[in-house]
């Protein structure tokens, strides 16, 4: 089988012969059972052999939302058309090619053998023909689960094809049609996964509530539907060049942007979408595991994995883009030097500098967006949970919560969990980035480098014990905020009793002496800060001067090519290790503010039980039925508020409730709100 697949084991010639005007050489193009390309062309004939599997597996099932139209050319989008228009001439391409070497070896009286120089572009023809089309044309057609699985396993084919396309230019330093065809395979692969991914849209149900949209002068002047922001609509390479941003920057070039200018979100950023996301995943997690509460962090990760997943590849390709740039220097001084290692390699250089620092602006800008987007969706999401969690609060939770709390939960520890996503990334590319920087450091000076590994691992040891510091003095700044805050409430809200008995100058000292409190952990907190800035902007002088200095002493020697390499590479130090400090101060506060909302979240709520909705028979004369109830604010009251309490009132009936100040007049009408806990009776 191997020997009808590959051939015989015979002398190859430059693998680059095939395809072009010398048809002789396809016999001898690496024809031995043992040579990469055959190896390379075995594994691309499973991988076709597997997607034809799939596709005519595929055939047999029904999608899970199929469409049972048939759209016209035109009602397709343009990426569906550029997308089935690509991949049919490439598929063309490969069939063609394969056919045109069975062709020249009939011609010239070869045999068929090795059958991998023709029967693995036709297959590869076949299938990406039939795949491109419909996957780009009938989408909605084809099973979700068939599409992901396709999607991942013809990346990875088009991934594998193009890096070996790479390597074997490089290596013969020729084109060959062949290889121009492997390169182009990797974007067609990438416009099929956006047409999978754009043709499957978030279908949202009516808006709920929509009272709460009317207001109470009748005129309803907000319309949900209309004026909604570009960006829920933009193409693909809209949202990459940012050019759904046009018009809004054209209407305030021309005038001042008013209220009604500025287009409101899309529903899948606005608090309503993201929360009924939140509590859909809450409910399926707590239907799952009913032996413990779902964890809140794990939830809100789940709900935005994608998002998380995709900036984090931008973050991770600026990362890369960014390190290439010394290499790429270096590279090129060598060429400057007469070092050449072929022809036009400076031109190809230069291209590939600039193309490099292109896609890092770009996936810099991609990774920036997409966390702020994030940030501003989680930030949303956590105000409508505490709002809707306020309203269900216990009488015991709101002795704990109280409203300045609970506005500081919305105003501060919101907003910090909201500012976490943008620095989330931080916390494992800034690592990347040191060991690239450290592995580039080591090709251009040699063991000097680890004087620079010393300098970068002390600078870190000495900042773990100031980052514990760091979060005790957020957690007490906090804790010292909030009873100002509760303070600060209490006097505004109670204002008039405060001028009635002349008690502005004793509050006003209690407010001085809470925020001298305050002040002294912001202090605190602010000064370890500064030694973390301070310690850690220094760093980068250090790493270069221990490095030059072991450099001196070991005698290494020091040319323009690895001089100008150290110069660019410690740029890529110094940035990963300034950052450091506001990274673990942006996790401190977002660790603190988190829990604190969850501490909030997970309170006790009011429980409405012992309230019967469907009265007997014997009680449905009467609209609101009482008899012997004991009801006291707080559970663990050793007695209760009111006691042996008995109501019966019919439908229509008028009755007044009496009593002194302090005599449970409000607690009767809260009980019968279901706000107070019954102790006993019904």
């Amino acid at each position: 089988g191997w020997v009808a697949f590959c051939g015989e084991s015979q002398s190859s010639r430059n693998a680059s012969d095939c395809g072009k005007t010398d048809t002789s050489a396809c016999s001898t193009f690496l024809g031995a059972t043992h040579s990469p390309l055959c190896i390379r062309n075995g594994i691309s004939l499973c991988m076709n052999i597997l997607l034809l599997f799939m596709f005519f597996f595929s055939l047999t099932r029904k999608g899970s939302r199929a469409a049972r139209r048939n759209l016209h050319w035109q009602q397709l989008s343009r990426l569906q058309r550029f997308s089935a228009v690509y991949n049919g001439i490439l598929g063309l391409g490969y069939t063609v090619l394969g056919f045109w070497i069975l062709q020249e070896r009939w011609r010239i009286g070869q045999a068929v053998i090795p059958l991998h120089l023709w029967l693995v572009p036709l297959f590869q023809g076949l299938t990406w023909t039939l795949l491109g089309l419909t996957v780009s044309l009938r989408t909605e057609q084809l099973e979700r689960n068939f599409l992901r699985l396709w999607a991942f396993i013809s990346s990875f084919f088009a991934l594998f094809l193009t890096s070996t396309a790479i390597l074997a230019a490089a290596t013969y330093k020729e084109l060959t049609t062949k290889i121009v065809l492997d390169l182009l395979l990797l974007p067609g692969s990438l416009s099929l996964v956006l047409c999978i991914r754009y043709s499957r849209k978030i279908e949202y149900g009516p808006i709920d509530g929509g009272d709460l949209y009317t207001p109470l002068n009748g005129k309803n002047e907000l319309n949900l539907n209309e004026h909604v922001t570009p960006f829920s609509r933009a193409s693909l390479l809209s949202r990459f060049s940012f050019w759904w941003m046009n018009s809004i920057m054209k209407k305030g070039w021309e005038a001042p942007l008013e209220e009604k200018d500025i287009p409101k979100l899309g529903m899948e950023d606005q608090a309503q979408g993201c929360y009924a996301l939140f509590t859909e995943r809450m409910n399926k997690e707590k239907a799952n595991n009913k032996s413990r509460s779902p964890s809140f962090f794990w939830t809100l990760a789940f709900c935005h994995r994608r998002e998380i997943m995709v900036s984090g590849f931008f973050a991770f390709l600026k990362i890369v883009t960014a390190s290439s740039g010394p290499m790429l220097l270096n590279a090129f001084i060598r060429v400057a030097e007469g070092n050449e290692s072929f022809k036009y390699e400076g031109y190809i250089l230069a291209i590939s500098l600039f193309f490099a620092k292109a896609l890092e602006s770009l996936s810099q800008r991609q990774w920036y967006f997409r966390t702020r987007r994030i940030g501003l969706q989680l930030r949303s999401l956590l105000s409508a949970a505490v709002y809707q969690k306020q309203l269900r609060l216990s009488n015991e939770a709101k002795m704990r919560h109280s409203a300045g709390e609970i506005m500081n939960y919305l105003n501060v520890d919101a907003y910090r969990i909201g500012e976490f996503p943008f620095w989330f990334h931080q916390t494992w590319t800034t690592s990347l980035q040191l060991c690239l920087a450290l592995a580039i450091l080591y090709s251009a000076v040699g063991a000097a480098t680890a004087s620079a590994l010393i300098v970068i691992v002390l600078t870190v040891l000495c900042n773990a014990p100031l980052a514990k510091l760091q979060h005790k003095f957020q957690t007490k700044l906090m804790q010292a905020q909030d009873e100002r805050l509760k303070a600060v409430s209490e006097a505004l809200v109670n204002m008039k009793v405060l001028k009635l008995y002349a008690w502005e100058l004793h509050f006003k000292s209690v407010i001085e002496e809470l925020r001298k409190v305050e002040y002294k952990w912001l202090s605190a907190f602010q000064l370890r800060k500064a030694y973390n800035s301070f310690l850690f902007w220094t760093s980068p002088v250090l790493v270069s001067t221990a490095t030059f200095a072991t450099c001196y002493f070991l005698g290494v020697p020091l040319q323009a090519s690895n001089v100008f390499t150290f110069v660019a590479t410690l740029r890529l130090v110094q940035d990963p290790v300034r950052s450091i400090p506001d990274v673990l101060g942006v996790v401190i506060q977002a660790r603190v503010a988190f829990a604190r909302i969850v501490n909030f979240l997970e309170a006790p709520e009011l429980v409405n039980g012992h309230i019967k909705r469907d009265i007997s028979e014997r009680e449905n004369e009467y609209s609101v039925y009482i008899k012997s109830a004991n009801l006291a604010w707080e559970g663990d009251a050793p007695k209760p508020t009111l006691r042996n309490i008995t109501v019966m009132a019919r439908l229509g009936q008028k009755i007044a409730i009496c009593g002194e100040v302090g005599s449970g007049k409000s607690t009767l009408l809260s009980a019968i709100l279901g706000e107070v806990p019954i102790r006993e009776g019904t």
